[in-house]
């Protein structure tokens, strides 16, 4: 019989977005279409004159240097309206600008204390000061993005070249890329399937050790969890002990190879084992509270599985949706890794606890009717009789036995 304690968490996880970079050239003429969608900013735009033929002249062709660039730049935005100066092949704004969903800029752009928004393309590199760059799904910049006391968001993954953002203090900031969604969605599905699977396999050829390891996660939760984070602080420095040893004889060099291998399968096998019975043990108590509510199904490992490995990619999930947000993605990738980690540390110490379901010392088995509680006698079928209210009968029972 098993016993346990109501509440696991539920969740899991991984994996992240890769950032296109790469540095187009930029054309000379600039073509421009009434825009489709107006994008102008709420601050009115206007057009940056060039300057004197012996005036100013920045070129955006290079962004290798983005602190002499914005040391150049705050120099002459010190001008205000006032300020000219010469974009060569492109052209320069004040107070934000906008490219239109029909509007093509073929050129670089220059925007200063204002946003620069593109919903059609820009080719050519863009650079904004004290302003965000936002590329908008459909949108397209055939060049490099660098956003000065600003960020760049691109929703619709149109930069072809490199992204970058910088805070007034000069440190990169992250470039907000809200979908590497289907990425993030990717990566996570990947992984629910590959633990799918994973479980799937051991319910069919390892089901007795698993259910040992499944409820010894439920029975012996702070035991599991203590003894699954000495293991892993211990992993390595085990693993150090082991080929040490092996070097100081020449059969044990030999093994060494060998000794690698084995150790990584166990390992491996413990944290599979573990994170397995750890759904495992989420699915079956869900399933053993439904049933104690009356709800009618057929209880087996392989729902119990399923059921706890949906709940823990819950916050993953949440984390693929939100986890462009700048200051809320961060947080639920922090709670998302902290809970998959706990779970994962407790699976793994119910393992090495239960040598691998091979010992239900800690499981909880033996336990007496009486310990039991009427709502888990009457969910769970005891000796081939059908799940019924058993409480009466054992109030009898012991009568009879008192009697």
């Amino acid at each position: 019989m098993r016993t346990g304690n109501p509440g696991l968490p539920a969740l899991l996880g991984l994996l992240a977005a890769a950032f296109p970079v790469a540095n187009l050239g930029a054309l000379t003429s600039i073509q421009q279409q009434t825009p489709s969608v107006p994008p102008r900013n709420a601050a009115s735009p206007r057009l940056i004159p060039a300057a004197e033929s012996d005036g100013p002249s920045i070129s955006l062709s290079d962004l290798s240097d983005p602190v002499s660039l914005e040391t150049e730049l705050r120099r002459l935005a010190e001008a205000g309206d006032q300020m000219r100066v010469t974009i060569p092949g492109g052209q320069a704004w004040l107070g934000g600008f906008g490219v239109g969903t029909s509007e093509t800029v073929a050129g670089h752009l220059l925007v200063v204390g204002g946003k620069a928004e593109i919903f059609g393309r820009v080719a050519g590199n863009v650079v904004t000061l004290d302003g965000d760059i936002v590329v908008h799904a459909g949108g397209t910049l055939d060049g490099d993005a660098l956003a000065l006391g600003g960020q760049v968001f691109d929703p619709g993954s149109g930069i072809s070249g490199q992204a970058t953002s910088r805070s007034l203090t000069g440190i990169p900031l992250d470039v907000v890329r809200p979908t590497t969604l289907p990425v993030r969605a990717a990566a996570v599905v990947g992984v629910f399937l590959t633990l799918l699977v994973t479980g799937f396999g051991i319910v069919t050829f390892a089901r007795p050790p698993l259910e040992v390891v499944s409820d010894t996660v439920v029975n012996s939760l702070g035991r599991s969890f203590v003894v699954g984070l000495l293991a892993e602080i211990l992993i390595l420095p085990t693993f150090g002990m082991l080929i040490v040893g092996l070097a100081l004889t020449v059969v044990g060099v030999l093994l060494i190879p060998f000794a690698v291998l084995a150790y990584a399968l166990v390992v491996l096998a413990a944290i599979s084992m573990g994170l397995v019975a750890v759904t495992h043990s989420m699915g079956e108590t869900h399933a053993r509270r439904r049933m104690a509510m009356g709800v009618m199904m057929s209880p087996n490992s392989y729902r119990y599985v399923l059921t706890g490995l949906v709940g823990l990619v819950g916050v993953w999930l949440v984390w693929v949706l939100f986890g462009w947000v700048p200051v809320a993605g961060w947080i639920v990738l922090g709670a998302a890794t902290i809970a998959t980690w706990l779970l994962g540390t407790v699976g793994f110490g119910a393992s090495l606890l239960s040598r691998g379901g091979v010992r239900a010392e800690f499981a909880g088995r033996i336990v007496p009717p009486e310990a039991l509680t009427d709502e888990y006698l009457w969910a769970t079928p005891q000796f081939g009789v059908p799940a019924a209210d058993r409480s009466e009968a054992i109030k009898e029972s012991k009568k009879t036995d008192a009697e």
